[in-house]
């Protein structure tokens, strides 16, 4: 038990310096994180926001293979993502491979369908009556959907820090397609279990609570705007 309350100490002292080496591996998290995060919201909001909004015979099939592709693992949205950027694959000439750019690439495949997944829902579910008042005013498909997303934004806000929180606790995919380099492509995940397996437990501990602080406040916020939304709702 001994190893266990020194390692807590320690961990508490590196987070406490804030040093160079601690500072870059959780600025690295949060940047690639934040870049997927971006570039997924962007591309899947508008995209299935407009999508849910419309009635056709292929819904239930949309649903399915979106949820499908929600739960896929990340370790297998590594390897496609690794075969599509290796020097060999259709995209090696962008030489992104083990890169901090192949890390934002594989977030952002990985939570696109989780994204695009929640947004079709609460188009067909919730969107679709903000589409009957938009359409007595004469609005067309993307004001329908412009005016649908901000009216929802609540709902979609915490969507999107879903989203976010699933692609900065992700190990799987950030470690095959960037290579855990130190110094370059570490994360906080992929450090994380690095130092866990060479049994130097301080650094990894003190990762290990700057993401549950992130996660935390994460929770909170989404928590905040769950209840403005239910309030908004009512």
């Amino acid at each position: 038990m001994d190893y266990i309350a020194r390692g807590f100490i320690d961990a508490i002292g590196i987070i406490l310096r804030f040093d160079g080496t601690f500072a870059d591996i959780v600025l690295r998290s949060l940047f690639v994180s934040f870049s997927a995060t971006i570039i997924a919201s962007m591309i899947a909001v508008p995209l299935f926001m407009f999508l849910g909004l419309k009635e056709f015979r292929g819904e239930s099939v949309v649903s399915r293979l979106l949820n499908t592709f929600m739960s896929m693992p990340s370790v297998i949205v590594g390897l496609l993502v690794m075969l599509f950027l290796a020097r060999r694959g259709p995209l090696g000439y962008l030489n992104l491979l083990y890169s901090v750019g192949a890390m934002i690439v594989a977030q952002t495949v990985l939570i696109f369908p989780l994204i695009s997944a929640m947004t079709y829902e609460l188009a067909k579910q919730s969107g679709r009556s903000v589409k009957r008042l938009a359409q007595t005013l004469g609005a067309g498909g993307i004001h329908t959907a412009t005016l649908a997303i901000r009216e929802l934004k609540e709902f979609l806000f915490i969507y999107v820090i879903t989203a976010f929180s699933r692609a900065i606790s992700e190990v799987g995919a950030v470690m095959m397609v960037g290579g855990n380099i130190t110094g370059h492509t570490n994360v906080m995940t992929t450090t994380i279990s690095k130092y866990n397996s060479m049994g130097e437990y301080e650094l990894a501990i003190s990762l290990g609570i700057i993401l549950l602080l992130l996660s935390s406040v994460i929770n909170w916020i989404a928590y905040s705007f769950k209840e403005k939304g239910l309030k908004y709702g009512s």
